[in-house]
């Protein structure tokens, strides 16, 4: 048929939502064919609400992704473009094109590699509409037939193709974000384990709030066990850094623990075994990881606690206020010394307490607007304050979280874990 040259290309204002598929603005459209005077019958289109819809053109892909910017929202494919490379002659010849050589669908194939989020339509002729069918199989939007092409028809298809690849987008963004959340709950169920306390008087809570956005484990880590003796152990860690093999890190170290404990070890005997396991694992050795262990006797009367560079628990008991343990003649965090030692510090509790062991997520937080932090005499100080309002168990912790999250403005940035033990 006689080609008649589609509008002028002009220039093009950068979109406003830097989103392909979302349009906010006039609709653009990318045509690629190779016919310098333009395949196209339509000397003009306008959208449903009579705006004028941006036309560029492009003679063979290499122009089309120079000119595939971000306000570009629906690509207009003439299927009949020779060659499935990023231009034209040998010298433009790819590995790809060599590998789909024979493949009548190639040109599209790339166009589809090339702009994954934006709609596609392709143009043939009506009788290639076998083809035609194949390439919506493939991934384009729709398809439209030259003889049959007007503005009104043109139009109606851009803005079909627009809201179905928009459609299709969130429909993958929904399924890959179930995927992640399945994945994610099958990491938490080993990063935050159920205690093994069965047979003792001692109430467990815990609250941990990662500080990666979307992730629902970080590098801080706790655990509860009851060996046969009655003697029941607990520990929490935490891994510095945030990422997904600090977390990993973390799950191992906190596995280990577990092992090793029931196994018999205990205070500097355990830490000194977490070290090699931690040396061994970790992805760098930059990488270390701070602990409190704490072990309380049969009678639940006594404690035996070792820090390894990490701050030191919470107490409160009957007949005062809540305080912090002492935190003198404590170790390094694993993975900074060679052949260090972690001395076991002995605590008497009494009848009546609860023990609040902490990530330094929680005292870190910024307080206000200013580059002050909570510290630990602002965590003692929160902690008594719910305590008067009576105040217990996992809603002590939540509430603790909740403050830090308030005062810090948002979110706090790093991981928050908390363990509370109680008697009496």
């Amino acid at each position: 048929m006689t080609a008649v040259p589609v509008p002028r290309q002009r220039d093009i204002p950068a979109a406003e939502s830097g989103q392909p598929g979302i349009p906010q603005q006039p609709l653009t459209l990318l045509v690629i064919q190779d016919d310098p005077a333009g395949g196209l019958t339509v000397p003009e289109i306008l959208d449903t609400d009579g705006q004028r819809i941006r036309i560029r053109t492009a003679r063979n892909l290499t122009e089309a992704a120079r000119l595939l910017t971000q306000d570009v929202h629906c690509i207009l494919l003439d299927l009949s473009l020779p060659g499935a490379g990023l231009g034209s002659g040998p010298a433009r010849v790819t590995a790809t094109a060599v590998e789909t050589a024979g493949d009548e669908l190639a040109t599209l194939r790339q166009v589809l590699r090339i702009a994954p989020r934006h709609a596609v339509l392709v143009l043939t002729a009506e009788a290639d509409a076998e083809r035609a069918a194949e390439a919506v199989r493939v991934g384009a939007q729709d398809f439209l037939f030259r003889d049959e092409l007007d503005g009104r028809l043109l139009s109606r298809a851009i803005r079909y193709a627009v809201e179905r690849k928009r459609a299709d987008i969130a429909q993958y963004k929904l399924a890959e974000s179930k995927l992640r959340a399945q994945e994610n709950a099958r990491l938490e169920r080993g990063l935050l384990p159920t205690p093994l306390l069965e047979g003792s008087d001692i109430r467990f809570a815990a609250r941990y709030r990662p500080g990666r956005s979307r992730a629902l484990l970080g590098g801080d880590f706790y655990d509860a066990v009851r060996t046969p003796d009655g003697t029941v152990h607990a520990m929490i860690g935490d891994v510095c850094g945030h990422g997904p093999d600090e977390a990993a890190l973390g799950v191992e170290l906190r596995i280990a623990w577990r092992a090793l404990t029931l196994a018999g070890l205990s205070g500097d005997d355990l830490l000194a075994t977490l070290q090699q396991v931690l040396e061994v694992e970790r992805p760098c050795d930059e990488i270390f990881a701070t602990l409190c262990t704490v072990d309380i006797s049969p009678d639940g009367r006594r404690a035996g606690l070792c820090l390894a560079g990490h701050p030191a628990p919470l107490v409160a008991r009957t007949e005062g206020p809540a305080r912090l343990l002492p935190y003198e003649d404590s170790g390094p965090a694993l993975g900074l010394l060679p052949r260090a030692r972690w001395p076991r510090r002995q605590v008497e509790l009494g009848s009546s307490w609860g023990l609040m062991l902490y990530t330094d997520g929680l005292i870190e937080g910024r307080i206000g607007t200013g580059r002050e932090r909570l510290g630990q005499d602002g965590m003692v100080e929160m902690i008594n304050r719910h305590l008067d309002r009576g105040l217990a168990g996992e809603g002590l912790l939540e509430a603790a979280v909740t403050e830090a999250r308030s005062l810090n403005g948002g979110e706090l940035t790093d991981d928050v874990a908390l363990v509370l033990l109680a008697r009496g």
